[in-house]
């Protein structure tokens, strides 16, 4: 390995859908791009730029040098490279991260951080402007058991996370329905464009307090969160061959949001002006005649 060098309410900004982190269908996207190229190879050499990521790159990292990738997973917004030595990598994009397939001989740019060169004349590369990913080695035998993993809830596209679950978490908790599906410990992967869609697709406004929601609008929030993950998934999926270019960025799927960086634009739904405010530090979207 070489040169390891309560929210109350306030006006919320307009985001700028480019500069967004990367959430669980972008990840889950960057898992299926990737995973056809580095699945079965050997990795030759590991390269780091700059260690000093949000932790530090592990110096261990060096050890998957000759060592096959058995596969790729993904948990919650975290991404796991399964070794054939029975030890893994663990990848967070952080705010700003991406992963990019490329050949060895590429131009590193100013902000790729980490490189990992395949037997297969391709060199994954991590570039993150703001460094607040990750790559871990973990050399435990299940990955899941990281201190980063293994608080987590449910999947939100898995048969543990259903609506009785939901509930169970909303039980004794005033605070808004929109912090709870955002909890990483209630469920994972809802980040905050996705849990305003969700809400959106619901019914259900985001500032309503938790232990006050029955279990059938608990029912259609969580069909909900599966339709809006699955449907931004999908429309990744169409970027794909983005992971073999200079890019490597998934797309959002900005064409199909109903609320979110819509705020004063009609509902798509009822013409009624989109609201916004700021909810736990974060930008919050809704059609106040479409969610009660």
């Amino acid at each position: 390995m070489h040169g390891v060098a309560p929210g109350g309410l306030l006006p919320a900004r307009p985001p700028f859908l480019t500069t967004i982190m990367p959430e669980l269908p972008e990840v889950e996207t960057t898992r299926r791009g990737i995973a056809p190229h580095v699945t079965g190879a050997t990795v030759r050499e590991v390269i780091v730029r700059c260690g000093a990521l949000r932790q530090p790159v592990s110096a261990s990292l060096s050890a998957i040098e000759g060592v096959k990738i058995s596969g790729v997973r993904r948990r919650a917004k975290y991404l796991l490279l399964d070794m054939a030595d029975g030890s893994s990598v663990l990848i967070h994009l952080g705010m700003s991260g991406s992963l990019r397939l490329v050949a060895p001989g590429e131009e590193w740019k100013k902000h790729d951080h980490v490189g990992i060169t395949l037997d297969r004349h391709r060199q994954l590369r991590l570039h993150d402007p703001r460094r607040f990913g990750l790559v871990l080695h973990y050399t435990a035998a299940d990955p899941l058991t990281h201190p980063l993993l293994r608080e987590l809830g449910p999947e939100p596209l898995e048969a543990g996370f259903t609506a009785i679950h939901l509930k169970r978490a909303c039980a004794k908790r005033s605070t808004a329905i929109k912090l709870v599906i955002m909890d990483s410990h209630v469920v994972v992967g809802v980040g905050n464009i996705y849990a305003s869609e969700a809400l959106f697709r619901a019914g259900i406004r985001p500032l309503n307090v938790a232990h006050r929601l029955s279990l059938p609008r608990l029912e259609k929030l969580v069909a909900a969160i599966r339709a809006v993950l699955t449907d931004a998934i999908s429309a990744g999926g169409t970027t794909l061959r983005d992971f073999l270019n200079s890019d490597g960025k998934p797309g959002y799927f900005s064409q199909s949001l109903q609320v979110y960086g819509r705020q004063g634009e009609p509902c798509r739904v009822c013409g009624g002006a989109i609201r916004h405010a700021v909810l736990g530090q974060r930008a919050t979207y809704w059609c106040p005649r479409c969610q009660r």
